[in-house]
């Protein structure tokens, strides 16, 4: 006789006790439930676009950078008033901006030399530090894993990062345009305009021109938006992305100027920046303007895609 047969089976011993059934694996047919990620809609995704840019344009980083930008037209506009007045040249030999010897016969022309004094360092320098801290800061501050808690998705997140960056720098370059616009007319006439080509155009025309070029410098710094975001997911501090989106800004201006290097310096996102000057020109001249927005697309490409692939696949603990 077995010790089973001799021995009952007690209904207190666990060695009897009869387990619990295995729950079943959901199914296609299983119901959702609120543990389950709804897809945000389009409304919600731009509600969150909004939220972004009204946060960034109100940081007081951002108003003191847009203030910075719309005083370089005044100080450029001022400093060539007092030199003509004291019977001076206003380019000083050519050394000036370009368009600097035009002011005094048009202030229009203050639009052009504003930005040709911005776009080399104070314009990519504003974008660099607003890029830098897109991630980062968010990071920085301990606010990044809440914003992906909400059902935004880290693509989602990173492309409504980028858009933010792009909006800001159209309206930094818009800044730096209506406040040469605006000291231009107090400062000096307004009318007809002369062309790089010598050919005369309205001021309607040239206002046209100037609105174009405005346009054409805001995508020159689509590639430096898109490195300044890809530095942005490498770090979590926004201190660092800036100073070293900003770092690697100055470093590759220099490297354009060394001419031992002009092998590779059509390839440097600054080279053709200054092509916008060419919209100046009767007939314009594309070859450069095509260029450097060919480069700025192929740099938001590249650092846009390396962003992605970093902060999709980054272990966000902060």
């Amino acid at each position: 006789m077995s010790r089973a047969e001799t021995f009952p089976a007690d209904p207190a011993d666990p060695a009897h006790q009869t387990l619990p059934a295995a729950p079943t694996p959901p199914t296609d047919s299983t119901p959702p439930t609120d543990a389950v990620r709804r897809r945000p809609s389009p409304l919600w995704t731009f509600g969150l676009l909004r939220s972004e840019l009204v946060t960034t344009v109100r940081r007081w980083r951002t108003l003191a950078l847009l203030g910075v930008l719309a005083a370089v037209p005044v100080l450029v506009g001022i400093a060539v008033k007092i030199e003509t007045r004291g019977g001076g040249s206003a380019d000083h030999g050519g050394q000036g901006p370009a368009f600097i010897s035009q002011i005094t016969n048009n202030g229009l022309f203050l639009v052009f030399t504003a930005l040709a004094a911005t776009l080399p360092f104070f314009l990519p320098m504003a974008v660099g530090v607003v890029a830098g801290d897109a991630i980062a800061g968010e990071a920085g501050a301990g606010t990044l894993r809440y914003l992906l808690v909400a059902p935004a998705g880290r693509s989602r997140l990173l492309l409504i990062k980028y858009t933010t960056v792009m909006a800001f720098c159209l309206l930094a370059t818009l800044v730096v345009t209506v406040s040469a616009l605006i000291v231009g007319a107090l400062l000096f006439p307004l009318g007809d305009l002369t062309t790089i080509s010598g050919t005369r155009i309205s001021f309607a025309d040239g206002l046209g021109r100037a609105l174009m070029i405005a346009l054409v410098v805001a995508l020159s710094l689509v590639g430096v938006a898109a490195l300044g975001l890809f530095v942005s997911t490498l770090t979590g501090s926004g201190i660092a992305a800036m100073a070293t989106t900003v770092g690697l800004l100055i470093t590759v201006q220099i490297l354009d100027q060394i001419p031992q290097l002009h092998a590779l310096q059509p390839y440097f996102f600054s080279h053709y920046w200054l092509s916008f000057a060419d919209l100046m020109r009767d007939p314009v001249y594309w070859d450069d303007l095509v260029k450097n927005l060919g480069l700025q697309a192929l740099y938001a490409a590249v650092f846009g895609s390396a962003a992605w692939a970093r902060f999709t696949t980054k272990d966000i603990s902060a």
